[in-house]
């Protein structure tokens, strides 16, 4: 009919528009900046603790000096120079609840375990509205809470240390998780949640007893991981040399951190 109008007359929306034409709001000149980070965060790292400034200038050589003089690692940054080898597993993502007065509130709780099978391991956990929000804050702090796993021998000292050193034991709740020494060729005698972390940890033989309400998982492989961490909490007697004690990093190098900071204010 003559007097029927083209559907784009009014800039094609649907007849209600102001006239704008395709601008759209995607369009308005600003070169594609977008308001996300840029991909290349990680080579752009500016550290802000003592410990992140020496590790990216290289005065730190090695994750065992931080673990040497027990330095607290605040930055995820560090952990990824050291272990860029780290595999990380989600061991569990389960939906929590808070009572508000609007309702029910629910977020997601995940649990992820990290290692590179060569004795280091690190446990995190998260909540956050989204599942892929949790998982990615749990794997950095899980990066955080990386520890070094002491392993040993079942019998002979041939070969490569293979299981762990002694019996320990962790204990979170009521679950209790106990680590019992295995011959080699044994494998982990575990059940799936620990037999995970244990192969994260790099060990590859050792039997397993537990007790308590195991089917709670943040609990067992909480329980599981401090028995893991328990493997360097004492002293056997091929330890027992003298020490010879050292500078820590701080003194080291404290006259290249007056600098580093003297240039950082300018």
């Amino acid at each position: 009919m003559a007097d029927s109008a083209p559907a784009d007359s009014r800039g094609g929306r649907g007849g209600f528009g102001r006239g704008r034409g395709t601008r759209g709001r995607g369009g308005r000149g600003r070169g594609g900046r977008g308001r996300g980070r840029r991909d290349d965060g990680e080579a752009a790292w500016v550290p802000v603790t003592k410990l992140g400034r020496l590790v990216r200038d290289g005065k730190i050589k090695s994750i065992e000096q931080v673990y040497l003089f027990s330095l607290p690692v605040k930055e995820y940054q560090i952990i990824d120079i050291f272990l860029p080898k780290l595999k990380d597993e989600v061991m569990k993502i389960t939906p929590v609840q808070k009572q508000t007065r609007a309702g029910q509130r629910t977020r997601f709780k995940a649990f992820v375990a990290i290692g590179d099978s060569d004795g280091h391991v690190g446990l995190g956990v998260k909540c956050a509205r989204e599942v892929a929000t949790a998982i990615r804050g749990a794997i950095i702090l899980a990066k955080l809470s990386v520890i070094p796993v002491r392993r040993g021998y079942w019998f002979s000292k041939l070969g490569a240390p293979h299981t762990v050193p002694a019996k320990v034991t962790g204990k979170c709740g009521s679950v209790i998780c106990r680590l019992v020494p295995a011959p080699r060729g044994t494998g982990l005698v575990a059940a799936p949640t620990p037999k995970k972390l244990l192969s994260l940890a790099g060990i590859i033989d050792c039997y397993t007893t537990s007790r308590g309400s195991t089917k709670t998982l943040g609990n067992f492989v909480k329980a599981t991981f401090i028995a893991i961490s328990n493997t360097y909490s004492f002293l056997t007697p091929d330890l027992w040399a003298e020490t010879a004690f050292t500078q820590d990093p701080f003194q080291e190098f404290s006259d290249y951190l007056v600098k580093a900071e003297k240039k950082s204010k300018y």
